[in-house]
């Protein structure tokens, strides 16, 4: 039995070693913090190598000095007792002073790195505004007026800095390759800046949250594109405009109200029906990162639900789908014994009275949809937005992502939150309409 012992431990220790070789052929490492793409990134990735360096010289010499005393000092059968020593001061005092020296050189760069890292960025920075929810990211430009979700758009070379809350349990923002997390908290503010490389104009990395938080903590996710300062000023700028096929604001009547009135009674027929109202068409250029630009790994894998949590959908009525409709029914939701969609999402143009928006983000509980069809994924950054999935979505997002907040809006469909079957709510040709419309909102 002994003999067989040292064997197991041998094949043990081979399958290990041939396991961690196999791990370390990998060439892509797409999400990987030790990048120099960002002066945060270069600063830890500085640091990280030297601790590596001092840590691997102490651990060569001392198991070297472990060994060759165990092999030295074994016992030989016949040979006389070894020397007893008790205490000697060269050596205690050796074995004191150099693991001091050894933390100064682990301790002075680490100190002048987290100074470099918690430092105030520069005046010149790009403000956002980051707020976590269950289980979604919420980015607002209060430069630009802008506010988004899950999708987080810098231009390269130019300093980021991020201002990081929750409106409800801890979240943690991470974007590995750019750089460090940091934990986002609803009772206080925290803070991380990075500057892109100026050479990242194009590309896209994925952001994650690394806190655990409730039941889709796995399905809280995001996108940084890095684009040049000119395609970022054109995003913004048509982010900040409200949404297409929104009401335009009547102007200010020339004469008073009761003129007016007075005079349409006279001159239109009792049966004319008013006019149409006219609808918002966006005038600034935008852009929108292209989705054949988007490497495999930052693209949504989320296969549908299957089994008792699928949701089934026509999905022929999907090119029947109408836009407008599709805003009426956003809109006046309500008549279909369900929850407006306007209480938690915002749409910028909608509810505006004065020419002021009646509702904003401040009290928003779910993700702006001003321009949703500029991004190329929703739900927390797990599903990509096409008809089909979102389709699926609005019907039953309670299956199509765990713990998902959104109420359930298929008539006949489960809703886990009720414990019970909707008899009310919108139908599949409904659901085909917002679609289109939410697929207009470029």
């Amino acid at each position: 039995m002994p003999r067989k012992r040292p064997r197991r431990l041998a094949s043990a220790l081979i399958l290990v070693a041939g396991a961690l070789a196999i791990a370390a052929c990998g060439e892509q490492y797409p999400n990987s913090t030790f990048t120099h793409l960002t002066d945060f990134n270069t600063i830890i990735d500085g640091l990280w190598n030297r601790l590596l360096l001092l840590g691997t010289i102490v651990f060569v010499l001392v198991e070297g000095l472990l060994i060759y005393t165990i092999i030295k000092f074994r016992k030989r059968e016949g040979a006389p007792e070894p020397k007893q020593t008790h205490g000697n001061s060269t050596l205690e005092i050796t074995w004191t002073i150099v693991p001091v020296i050894i933390l100064a050189m682990i301790a002075v760069p680490t100190v002048d790195a987290i100074w470099k890292t918690e430092a105030k960025a520069s005046a010149s920075s790009i403000q956002v505004q980051v707020i976590g929810h269950q289980w979604w990211w919420e980015f607002r430009y209060p430069q630009y007026g802008v506010v988004t979700a899950n999708e987080l758009y810098l231009p390269a070379g130019r300093t980021a800095n991020f201002q990081l809350n929750s409106r409800d349990v801890i979240h943690s923002f991470w974007t590995p390759q750019l750089g460090g997390k940091r934990d986002v908290i609803a009772n206080r503010t925290n803070y991380i800046w990075f500057t892109p490389d100026s050479s990242l104009a194009g590309s896209v990395f994925n952001g994650f949250c690394t806190e655990y938080c409730g039941s889709s903590h796995a399905n809280m996710r995001f996108h940084v594109y890095t684009v040049s300062p000119a395609d970022f000023d054109k995003w913004a700028a048509h982010q900040k405009e409200q949404a297409a096929l929104s009401p335009v604001a009547a102007p200010a009547p020339a004469t008073p109200a009761v003129a007016v009135k007075v005079a349409s009674a006279a001159t239109k027929p009792a049966t004319a029906k008013p006019a149409a109202a006219p609808v918002f068409t966006p005038t600034a250029e935008g852009y929108e990162f292209p989705l054949d630009k988007m490497p495999a790994h930052t693209l949504p894998q989320t296969p549908m639900p299957v089994g008792d949590r699928e949701v089934k959908f026509d999905d022929a009525l999907l090119a029947q789908g109408d836009a407008a409709r599709g805003h009426d029914l956003v809109a006046n939701i309500a008549n279909m014994g369900t929850v407006p969609c306007l209480t938690c999402h915002i749409i910028k143009g909608e509810y505006m009275v004065g020419g002021k928006q009646m509702f904003n983000d401040d009290g928003a509980k779910a993700p702006n949809l001003t321009h949703f069809a500029t991004r190329h994924t929703f739900a927390g950054g797990v599903f990509r937005s096409d008809a089909k999935t979102l389709a699926r979505w609005i019907k039953n997002a309670e299956h199509m992502k765990p713990g998902s907040l959104m109420t359930t809006l298929g008539n006949g469909e489960y809703a886990p939150s009720m414990k019970s079957k909707r008899t009310t709510g919108l139908d599949d040709r409904q659901i085909a309409d917002i679609v289109a419309y939410l697929l207009s909102l470029k």
